[in-house]
């Protein structure tokens, strides 16, 4: 029995080290998989290593290579808009069946705290000079911006698709186009669709909410697909490329 459990334990570690690496950008997408050095990293076996590598292709992280290894998985543009799509339909409906419930005034308030960071960080921006935020301005961003969308649809009180909500905003932040930080007017913008949003869900406008939520989904799915467009012509013309903001979201 301890061995059974020593050996989960080893290859929770080796999946959540690679996991890890893959969020981080060390392994980026595309790259190829060396089992033997990342064993030596982990000091273990190939075996546990195996096992991770099994979960994190079910995942969607790996695909495995013709000649049996594993590399990271590319973004396509259809990709992008596949799982925005997703996104609509999770988000969407989530929205809808949260905003039919009374909302308790402690649930608003943590509500009204995560969108008015953003607002936060816009000053916090034009304070500084900057035209937009830096790697670490990002960083903090889409961990709110998460934050938000995941509050929404926890509200909806349905653990399966709060699932694959989580599993979706992963995939988009780890392939998600090496994007340009953020402006202070698109701050205020996302602002402004968040609170409008957590408004109808409060008033108990189903209809509104998810409009405001479907608007602002397809506002953000239209930035990344212009990103990615541009990310493909540098990479054409063998320009450098954006930062790629990579976070391990909760």
């Amino acid at each position: 029995m301890q061995k059974t459990i020593a050996a989960k334990s080893i290859q929770e570690k080796a999946y959540h080290y690679l996991r890890g690496k893959i969020l981080s950008g060390d392994l980026p997408p595309g790259s190829a998989l060396s089992e033997a050095s990342i064993a030596r990293e982990l000091g273990n076996s190939r075996g546990p290593l195996r096992e991770a590598v099994r979960q994190l292709t079910a995942e969607g992280l790996l695909r495995p290579t013709p000649r049996g290894g594993s590399v990271v998985v590319e973004f396509t543009r259809r990709d992008v808009a596949e799982l925005y799509e997703l996104r609509e339909a999770l988000e969407g409906y989530a929205v809808g069946k949260a905003a039919e419930h009374v909302m308790k005034t402690a649930e608003i308030e943590g509500f009204q705290n995560v969108v008015d960071e953003v607002l936060l960080l816009r000053d916090e921006l034009l304070a500084s000079g900057r035209t937009c935020l830096d790697e670490a301005g990002m960083r903090r961003f889409i961990r709110l911006d998460f934050q938000f969308h995941s509050l929404v649809v926890r509200a909806a009180a349905n653990a399966r698709i709060l699932k694959v909500f989580a599993d979706t905003r992963v995939l988009l932040n780890i392939f998600g186009i090496r994007r340009k930080g953020h402006d202070a007017e698109q701050l205020k913008e996302i602002h402004r669709y968040h609170n409008e949003i957590l408004g109808a869900m409060v008033a108990r406008d189903p209809k509104t909410a998810r409009n405001l939520l479907l608007e602002h989904i397809q506002v953000s799915k239209q930035e990344r697909l212009k990103e990615y467009d541009e990310l493909e012509h540098e990479n054409a013309m063998g320009q450098p490329h954006h930062e790629l903001y990579s976070v391990d979201l909760p």
